[in-house]
């Protein structure tokens, strides 16, 4: 393009020339039209290879004032890029509008509602998790997880939380499933070790009582014991289960804040926690947990990338058909967008000063050349033919006003 500007100068000058020489030495008056057309033309086509050239470097190599822009105005032009982007795309009212007209949303329900996008999502959710897992060494994590977890553990006491708990469970009745069933095992067990009940009374009566009475004693509590299992097997009401139920709650409340109790679970809780097997299911619980998250990520029909896609798919069609939830997650993406572009817009487009800052003024001048240099060289070729044109009219005008 910079050679077919030039063949326009080239061509204007030598039609200037010609023009000349018939003009003065032919003496043919209307080759002065056609030289006044050629020489407004080459200046226009001079006039404007100066302004652009003058943008990217200095004319013939002379550093002739308000030239060379870009080379030295670099700076100052990516300190402007910066702002405009700032001030006309990360405002919070354009984010806010162009968020709002988007419907995130609506697309992103619609789009995971689908079972083969959501099958796509958790495949690659479960290679991030092989990939980080891999890369997660071992022995750092076992001991994060023996400095965290258990140090949690050991700092706070476990009597008040665990006495809470009981509180809670004795309100709602759930451990009266516990209790029935610890019932149920106690009569069967009686029921299932007569010989043993049979063998105590014959180890402890005296040496002098008939072995028949023996018998009898034996069979007698035998029936008593079972008889008494069987009541508190069968009847809710037993002031037995009762009596547990008030040992549970007391326990409770000592657990809150009787000191001695806390104590107690303090030593329990430090003695299950040096337990040699604890220690031991400790430093291999994260091989274990490893084990099982690569083998369910690698596994694309396991339960856990099932319920990741099923849950996905659930996600999705909700988003799809609940107007209201749509409506506040776009609410929370705008809030979140917005603070992101009130409080941190200056750094995010510092990345483009800084870079822009970074490039070297002569590269930069040379790239920018050629992405609009083409439309550039349209401009040298206009000049040459407008200033042809007015020259024409100028010369033209003249001609009849004198």
């Amino acid at each position: 393009m910079k050679m077919v500007a030039t063949g326009f100068l080239l061509g204007a000058t030598v039609v200037f020339f010609v023009m000349r020489y018939l003009e003065e030495i032919q003496g043919q008056a209307w080759a002065g039209y056609v030289r006044a057309a050629a020489e407004a033309g080459m200046v226009g086509a001079l006039a404007d290879w100066f302004a652009v050239t003058a943008l990217f470097r200095h004319p013939l190599g002379i550093p002739i004032p308000h030239t060379a822009i870009i080379p030295r105005k670099k700076d100052t032009i990516g300190d402007s890029l910066g702002d405009f982007v700032g001030e006309n795309f990360l405002s919070e009212d354009v984010v806010r509008d162009k968020l709002g007209r988007v419907e995130v949303s609506n697309r992103v329900g619609s789009w995971i509602a689908q079972r083969e996008n959501a099958e796509r999502i958790t495949a690659e959710l479960a290679t991030a998790a092989r990939g980080i897992v891999t890369v997660l060494k071992d022995d750092v994590v076992q001991d994060l997880i023996e400095q965290v977890l258990v140090r949690k553990i050991l700092e706070k006491e476990v009597g008040p939380p665990l006495g809470k708990l009981l509180e809670g469970v004795l309100a709602d009745g759930a451990h009266r499933h516990l209790v029935d069933l610890v019932c149920d095992r106690a009569y069967d067990w009686v029921t299932a070790n007569q010989e043993m009940v049979m063998r105590v009374v014959h180890d402890r009566a005296p040496m002098w009582t008939p072995r028949f009475l023996d018998d009898m004693m034996a069979d007698k509590l035998f029936t008593e014991i079972q008889g008494y299992a069987w009541a508190v097997k069968t009847d809710p009401e037993h002031p037995l289960r009762h009596a547990v139920d008030r040992f549970l709650t007391e326990f409770a409340q000592d657990l809150q804040s009787d000191p001695k109790t806390i104590e107690r679970a303090e030593q329990v809780k430090q003695q299950v926690v040096d337990h040699p097997d604890v220690q031991k299911f400790i430093g291999q619980a994260w091989g274990v947990a490893k084990g099982m998250i690569l083998d369910a990520a690698a596994d694309p029909s396991s339960e856990l990338r099932a319920r990741v896609r099923d849950g996905l798919m659930a996600l999705g069609a909700r988003l799809a058909g609940d107007p209201e939830l749509r409506a506040r997650l776009d609410g929370w993406l705008a809030d979140a967008a917005g603070y992101v572009v009130r409080h941190y817009r200056g750094e995010i487009t510092t990345l483009i000063t800084d870079t822009v800052a970074k490039w070297d003024a002569e590269e930069t001048s040379r790239k920018i050349e050629l992405q609009v240099g083409r439309d550039l060289q349209f401009i040298r070729i206009n000049g040459t033919v407008v200033g042809a044109l007015a020259g024409l009219v100028i010369y033209t005008v003249s001609q009849l006003i004198f």
